[in-house]
C-alpha cells in the first residue's frame, strides 16, 4: 500500500500537533506505525491521502449512521450554509431539533444544545449536583463520559488504549468526588452508596456501553441502577452520545424500560458535525440559566450547520426506520467474524448491540465488564488491525473500541469484509505456527 503521502503529512502534523493529533483517539499508539491522513469520504469507504479506499468501521465513531456524505445530509448543509454559519442568536431549526429530539424521548422534556458530549457530560453533572445538593458521582471503570475533570477517572477506550487511568492535571480533590464502580455490578455501586450516604448526587452510564468496547447490560441491570440511585434521592445520567438514535430511533434506556432523570446525546443527532445535548425532565432541566441558578453556555451552542445536518439525519432516520437492516447487517458480520477466528483459531468473544460490535481478541471468555475487555490480547489484535487495513478495511486503532455499522453497508460489502478477515486471519495463524515451529 502507497502511504507516501500520508507519511509526508504525519512528519509535518508531529511538528505543529501534540502527537500529530487532535485527539489522542486517532493515534496508532497502541498498534504501531504512523496513522493514515484521510482525504475524503463516501457511503461505506473512506480514502486517504494517497487515494487508497477502505471500508470503513469507524463512522466518525459512531454518527456516520447513513454513511459517509449522505446526499440529503449535504444538500442540506450546503443550503444552510448559504444562509450564514452562525448568528449568535436562536433559530427555528434548533427549536425543531428540540422538538424531534423530544418527540423521539418521553423523558426528554427539555432540550439544551451544547457543542460536544464532553459539553453535555460536564453540564449533567452540574445539573444533578444543583438539583441535589450533593457532590459526589458513581461512575463505572471503563466507561468515558467527555474529557472534564470530574469524569476523566477510570475513563474508557482512550484511558486504556494508552495505558493512562487518570489524566495529569485533574485535582486531586475533585477525583475524590468521583466514585468508581464496576460496569454491570449493582452490587459494586450499593457498596459505594453505602459509603457515601447522602452524598451522592448523580449515578452516570453508559446503557450500552461502547468506550471499553461493546458491553452490553446484564437483564436488569439497568433497571435496577435506578431503583438504587433514586431509593438514594441520587439522579440517573444515562449517557446515550454514541447509543442515542443509533440502536433505536430515540433512547436505548428507555426502549429497555429505564427512564433516566437526565440524557446525554451527541454524534448522530449533529450529522457529523460538532454537537451534544443534555436532555431531561422539565423539573431539572429548568435549573439551567436563564431560568434558573446553573450556568452553561457556548457561543457555538445550537450551531445552524450543525442543527441543519442533524435535523435531515434524524428526519431520514425517522422516515426510513432502518434500524432492523442494521441490526441484520451487524449479526451479518458478527457471524462472519466468529467464523473467520474459529477457522484460523484465533480466540475471540464478539459482543454486538445492533450496528455496533467489538470483537476481543485473544479471549474466549464473557466480557461484562472493563475488567473482562483487558483481558484482550493488544498486540495481537494490533497485528490483526495492520492485516485488515493491507487487505483494503479501517478498524480503529484500538482493541477498545467499537465497529460502527451503516446503512451504506451493503451485503456485499460486508462480505468483502469478511473475506478480508479471513485472510487476515489466516495470515496471523501462519505467522505464529511458523514462530512456534
Amino acid at each position: 500500500m502507497n502511504d507516501r503521502k500520508s507519511r509526508e503529512l504525519f512528519n509535518r502534523a508531529i511538528v505543529k500537533l501534540p502527537g500529530a493529533v487532535n485527539s489522542p483517539v486517532r493515534a496508532w499508539s497502541a498498534v504501531g506505525g504512523a496513522p493514515l491522513f484521510i482525504n475524503r469520504a463516501s457511503g461505506s469507504f473512506i480514502f486517504d491521502a494517497d487515494d487508497n479506499p477502505f471500508i470503513d468501521y469507524v463512522c466518525s465513531y459512531g454518527p456516520a449512521i447513513l454513511g459517509h456524505a449522505h446526499p440529503r445530509v449535504v444538500a442540506a448543509l450546503a443550503d444552510q450554509a448559504k444562509l450564514g454559519l452562525g448568528f449568535g442568536a436562536t433559530t427555528e431549526i434548533e427549536v425543531e431539533l428540540a422538538e424531534l429530539i423530544s418527540g423521539a424521548i418521553a423523558c426528554a422534556e427539555r432540550v439544551r444544545l451544547v457543542s460536544s458530549g464532553t459539553e453535555a457530560g460536564m453540564t449533567a453533572l452540574r445539573l444533578a449536583r444543583a438539583a441535589t445538593g450533593r457532590a459526589k458521582i458513581i461512575k463505572f471503570d471503563g466507561c468515558y463520559h467527555g474529557h472534564s475533570d470530574s469524569l476523566l477517572v477510570k475513563a474508557g477506550s482512550g484511558g486504556m488504549t494508552l495505558g493512562i487511568a487518570d489524566s495529569g492535571g485533574v485535582p486531586a480533590a475533585l477525583a475524590a468526588l468521583t466514585m468508581v464502580a464496576r460496569y454491570n455490578s449493582v452490587e459494586s455501586v450499593d457498596r459505594l452508596l453505602a459509603s457515601a450516604r447522602g452524598e451522592v448526587a448523580a449515578i452516570i452510564v453508559e446503557p450500552v456501553a461502547a468506550n471499553m468496547g461493546v458491553v452490553l447490560p446484564l437483564p436488569n441491570f439497568l433497571r435496577e441502577l435506578a431503583e438504587l440511585a433514586h431509593r438514594e434521592g441520587a439522579l440517573l445520567i444515562a449517557d446515550e452520545v454514541i447509543s442515542g438514535f443509533r440502536l433505536n430511533f430515540g433512547s436505548i434506556s428507555e426502549a429497555t424500560g429505564v427512564t433516566p432523570d437526565l440524557i446525554m446525546l451527541g454524534k448522530i443527532i449533529g450529522g457529523g458535525l460538532p454537537v451534544g445535548a443534555i436532555a431531561g425532565s422539565a423539573r431539572v432541566m429548568d435549573l439551567l440559566a436563564p431560568r434558573g441558578p446553573v450556568y452553561q453556555a457556548g457561543t457555538l451552542s445550537g450551531n445552524p450547520l450543525s442543527v441543519r445536518a442533524g435535523l435531515e439525519t434524524l428526519k431520514v432516520l425517522k422516515e426510513t426506520n432502518p434500524y432492523a437492516a442494521l441490526d441484520a447487517s451487524g449479526g451479518r458480520l458478527e457471524s462472519g467474524l466468529r467464523k473467520a477466528f474459529a477457522s484460523a483459531e484465533v480466540a475471540a468473544r464478539i459482543n454486538r448491540a445492533g450496528s455496533i460490535l467489538t470483537p476481543f481478541v485473544g479471549t474466549s471468555a464473557p466480557c461484562n465488564d472493563a475488567d473482562d475487555a483487558r483481558k484482550s490480547d493488544t498486540q495481537l489484535f494490533a497485528k490483526f488491525f495492520h492485516a485488515m487495513l493491507e487487505r483494503g478495511v479501517n478498524l480503529a486503532p484500538s482493541q477498545f473500541e467499537a465497529m460502527f455499522v451503516s446503512t451504506a453497508h451493503s451485503e456485499e460489502t460486508i462480505d468483502q469484509t469478511i473475506v478480508a478477515a479471513e485472510g487476515a486471519l489466516a495470515a496471523l495463524h501462519d505467522a505464529s505456527s511458523m514462530r512456534q515451529s
